[in-house]
């Protein structure tokens, strides 16, 4: 008799190669028209399948997880961050989760540093410029924005990514400086020729940039709350391709408002899709629509993630990438 393959719940449109081979291997249910799903189709998501497999986009919180069906064993997240998740609801009802860690260093490093570029230099300006056909020529005075060479960076979360970004800003001749739960080990320090500050207050004091790399916990919630956001120069950029929660956006919005930071580059939002209207009118800010990670590698390499997620469990072992309360 043929084996059971387990009824896995896919909730958005993922790599045409990877669904081909959750096809194979599973009995799959897709999301071909690639939109939020409602909440009435999550608690049925929940109610049949085995195995769930969400994205930021998705809520599934202790409400949804209370309606889940008693197959429901896996929770297979297609992305890194599990802020979306009720992991202590899921654990709590014998329901495993996982993530994709380690695959999207690279490119959100890339992004972080082409924000880190693109807004000292001014580049989005420059690009409207000349969209909207207004140069009339070089200027020793025109457009001129900050060099980073030799700048001071900060760097909040000094993980994976914030390692990889390290690296990228050394690379450009910036001093490396970090704020850490934990002071990371003594050779990635050497290695990255990075200042370790305890305070968080007393190294935003004197940054000239700083880029945000930690996830979105209840600990991290406006971590870079008004007065933190305040303690930053007037000449001094913020960067975030972490998640739009960590900075109370509102305040961010009035400080660049009033000319008291120098300018921001926002990948993510507090309350995303939508964006702080006074960020929109700013020429301060440079915002791009969530997409530090999106290379075809990038979700290639997470869907092959979520894929072997999947089968290490059914088969009985310890999913690689399993996440636990206490590692949030």
């Amino acid at each position: 008799m043929p084996i059971k393959k387990p009824i896995v719940f896919v909730t958005r449109k993922l790599p045409d190669t990877i669904e081909t081979r959750m096809r194979e291997l599973f009995e799959t249910r897709l999301n071909e028209d690639d939109r939020n799903m409602t909440q009435a189709e999550l608690v049925e998501a929940v109610k049949t399948a085995d195995v769930l497999v969400p994205t930021v986009t998705d809520r599934i919180d202790s409400a949804l997880l209370s309606q889940a069906g008693e197959n429901l064993k896996l929770i297979a997240n297609f992305g890194n961050g599990v802020d979306n998740i009720d992991v202590d609801s899921a654990n709590n009802r014998g329901i495993t989760v996982t993530n994709t860690p380690g695959v999207l260093a690279e490119d959100t490093a890339d992004m972080t540093m082409a924000l880190m570029l693109a807004v000292p230099r001014r580049i989005s300006e420059g690009i409207q410029v000349m969209k909207n056909g207004e140069w009339a020529g070089w200027s020793p005075t025109y457009m001129l924005g900050h060099r980073i060479f030799g700048k001071r960076l900060g760097i909040i979360g000094l993980g994976r990514i914030g390692q990889a970004v390290a690296r990228r800003a050394k690379a450009f001749g910036m001093q490396i400086h970090y704020h850490n739960r934990r002071r990371v080990a003594s050779h990635i320090e050497e290695e990255l020729e990075a200042t370790y500050w305890e305070s968080l207050d007393q190294m935003l004091a004197r940054m000239d940039v700083i880029s945000i790399h930690c996830p979105h916990t209840p600990g991290t919630f406006h971590l870079l709350s008004a007065r933190r956001l305040k303690l930053l120069r007037r000449d001094a950029y913020i960067v975030n391709t972490a998640r739009g929660e960590v900075i109370d956006e509102n305040a961010l919005a009035r400080l660049l408002d009033a000319g008291d930071i120098a300018g921001a580059g926002l990948d993510v939002f507090e309350q995303e899709p939508a964006v702080n209207p006074k960020l929109l009118k700013s020429n301060r800010v440079v915002l791009l629509p969530h997409m530090s990670s999106a290379t075809i590698e990038g979700r290639i390499d997470m869907g092959e993630k979520v894929i072997i997620n999947i089968k290490t469990f059914m088969d009985g072992h310890r999913p690689p990438d399993r996440v636990l309360p206490s590692m949030l």
